[in-house]
């Protein structure tokens, strides 16, 4: 299994917003390219120096290829919505992750 995890860091005046269009739209724009399984969100839990807030988005799939295919043809297009949207009100960065047997 492998995990791709994209940790954000969001203004705290657009939080709200932020997370309902993560739930409403981002979220299930990224599913909808069939190269992940399920998801998980997360709010992560301290306080930050600057009053914003830390999420975690996690996101499951059964292969390297297929993330490496949804990083190819979709990301882009994907996080310049974000941008688009929330445009300097945001911090991102990615990790992928791979299950340990």
């Amino acid at each position: 299994m492998i995990l791709y995890n994209v940790t954000v860091n969001i203004e705290k005046e657009v939080e709200q917003d932020w997370v309902l269009w993560m739930k409403n739209i981002h979220i299930p724009d990224v599913l909808a390219t069939g190269m992940f399984s399920e998801n998980r969100f997360y709010k992560i839990l301290h306080d930050s120096e600057d009053g914003s807030v830390n999420y975690s988005v996690q996101y499951f799939s059964d292969s390297m290829e297929k993330v490496m295919e949804y990083q190819k043809k979709f990301s882009q297009k994907l996080q310049e919505d974000v941008k688009s949207k929330f445009q300097d009100k945001f911090v991102v960065f990615r990790t992928l992750l791979e299950t340990v047997d």
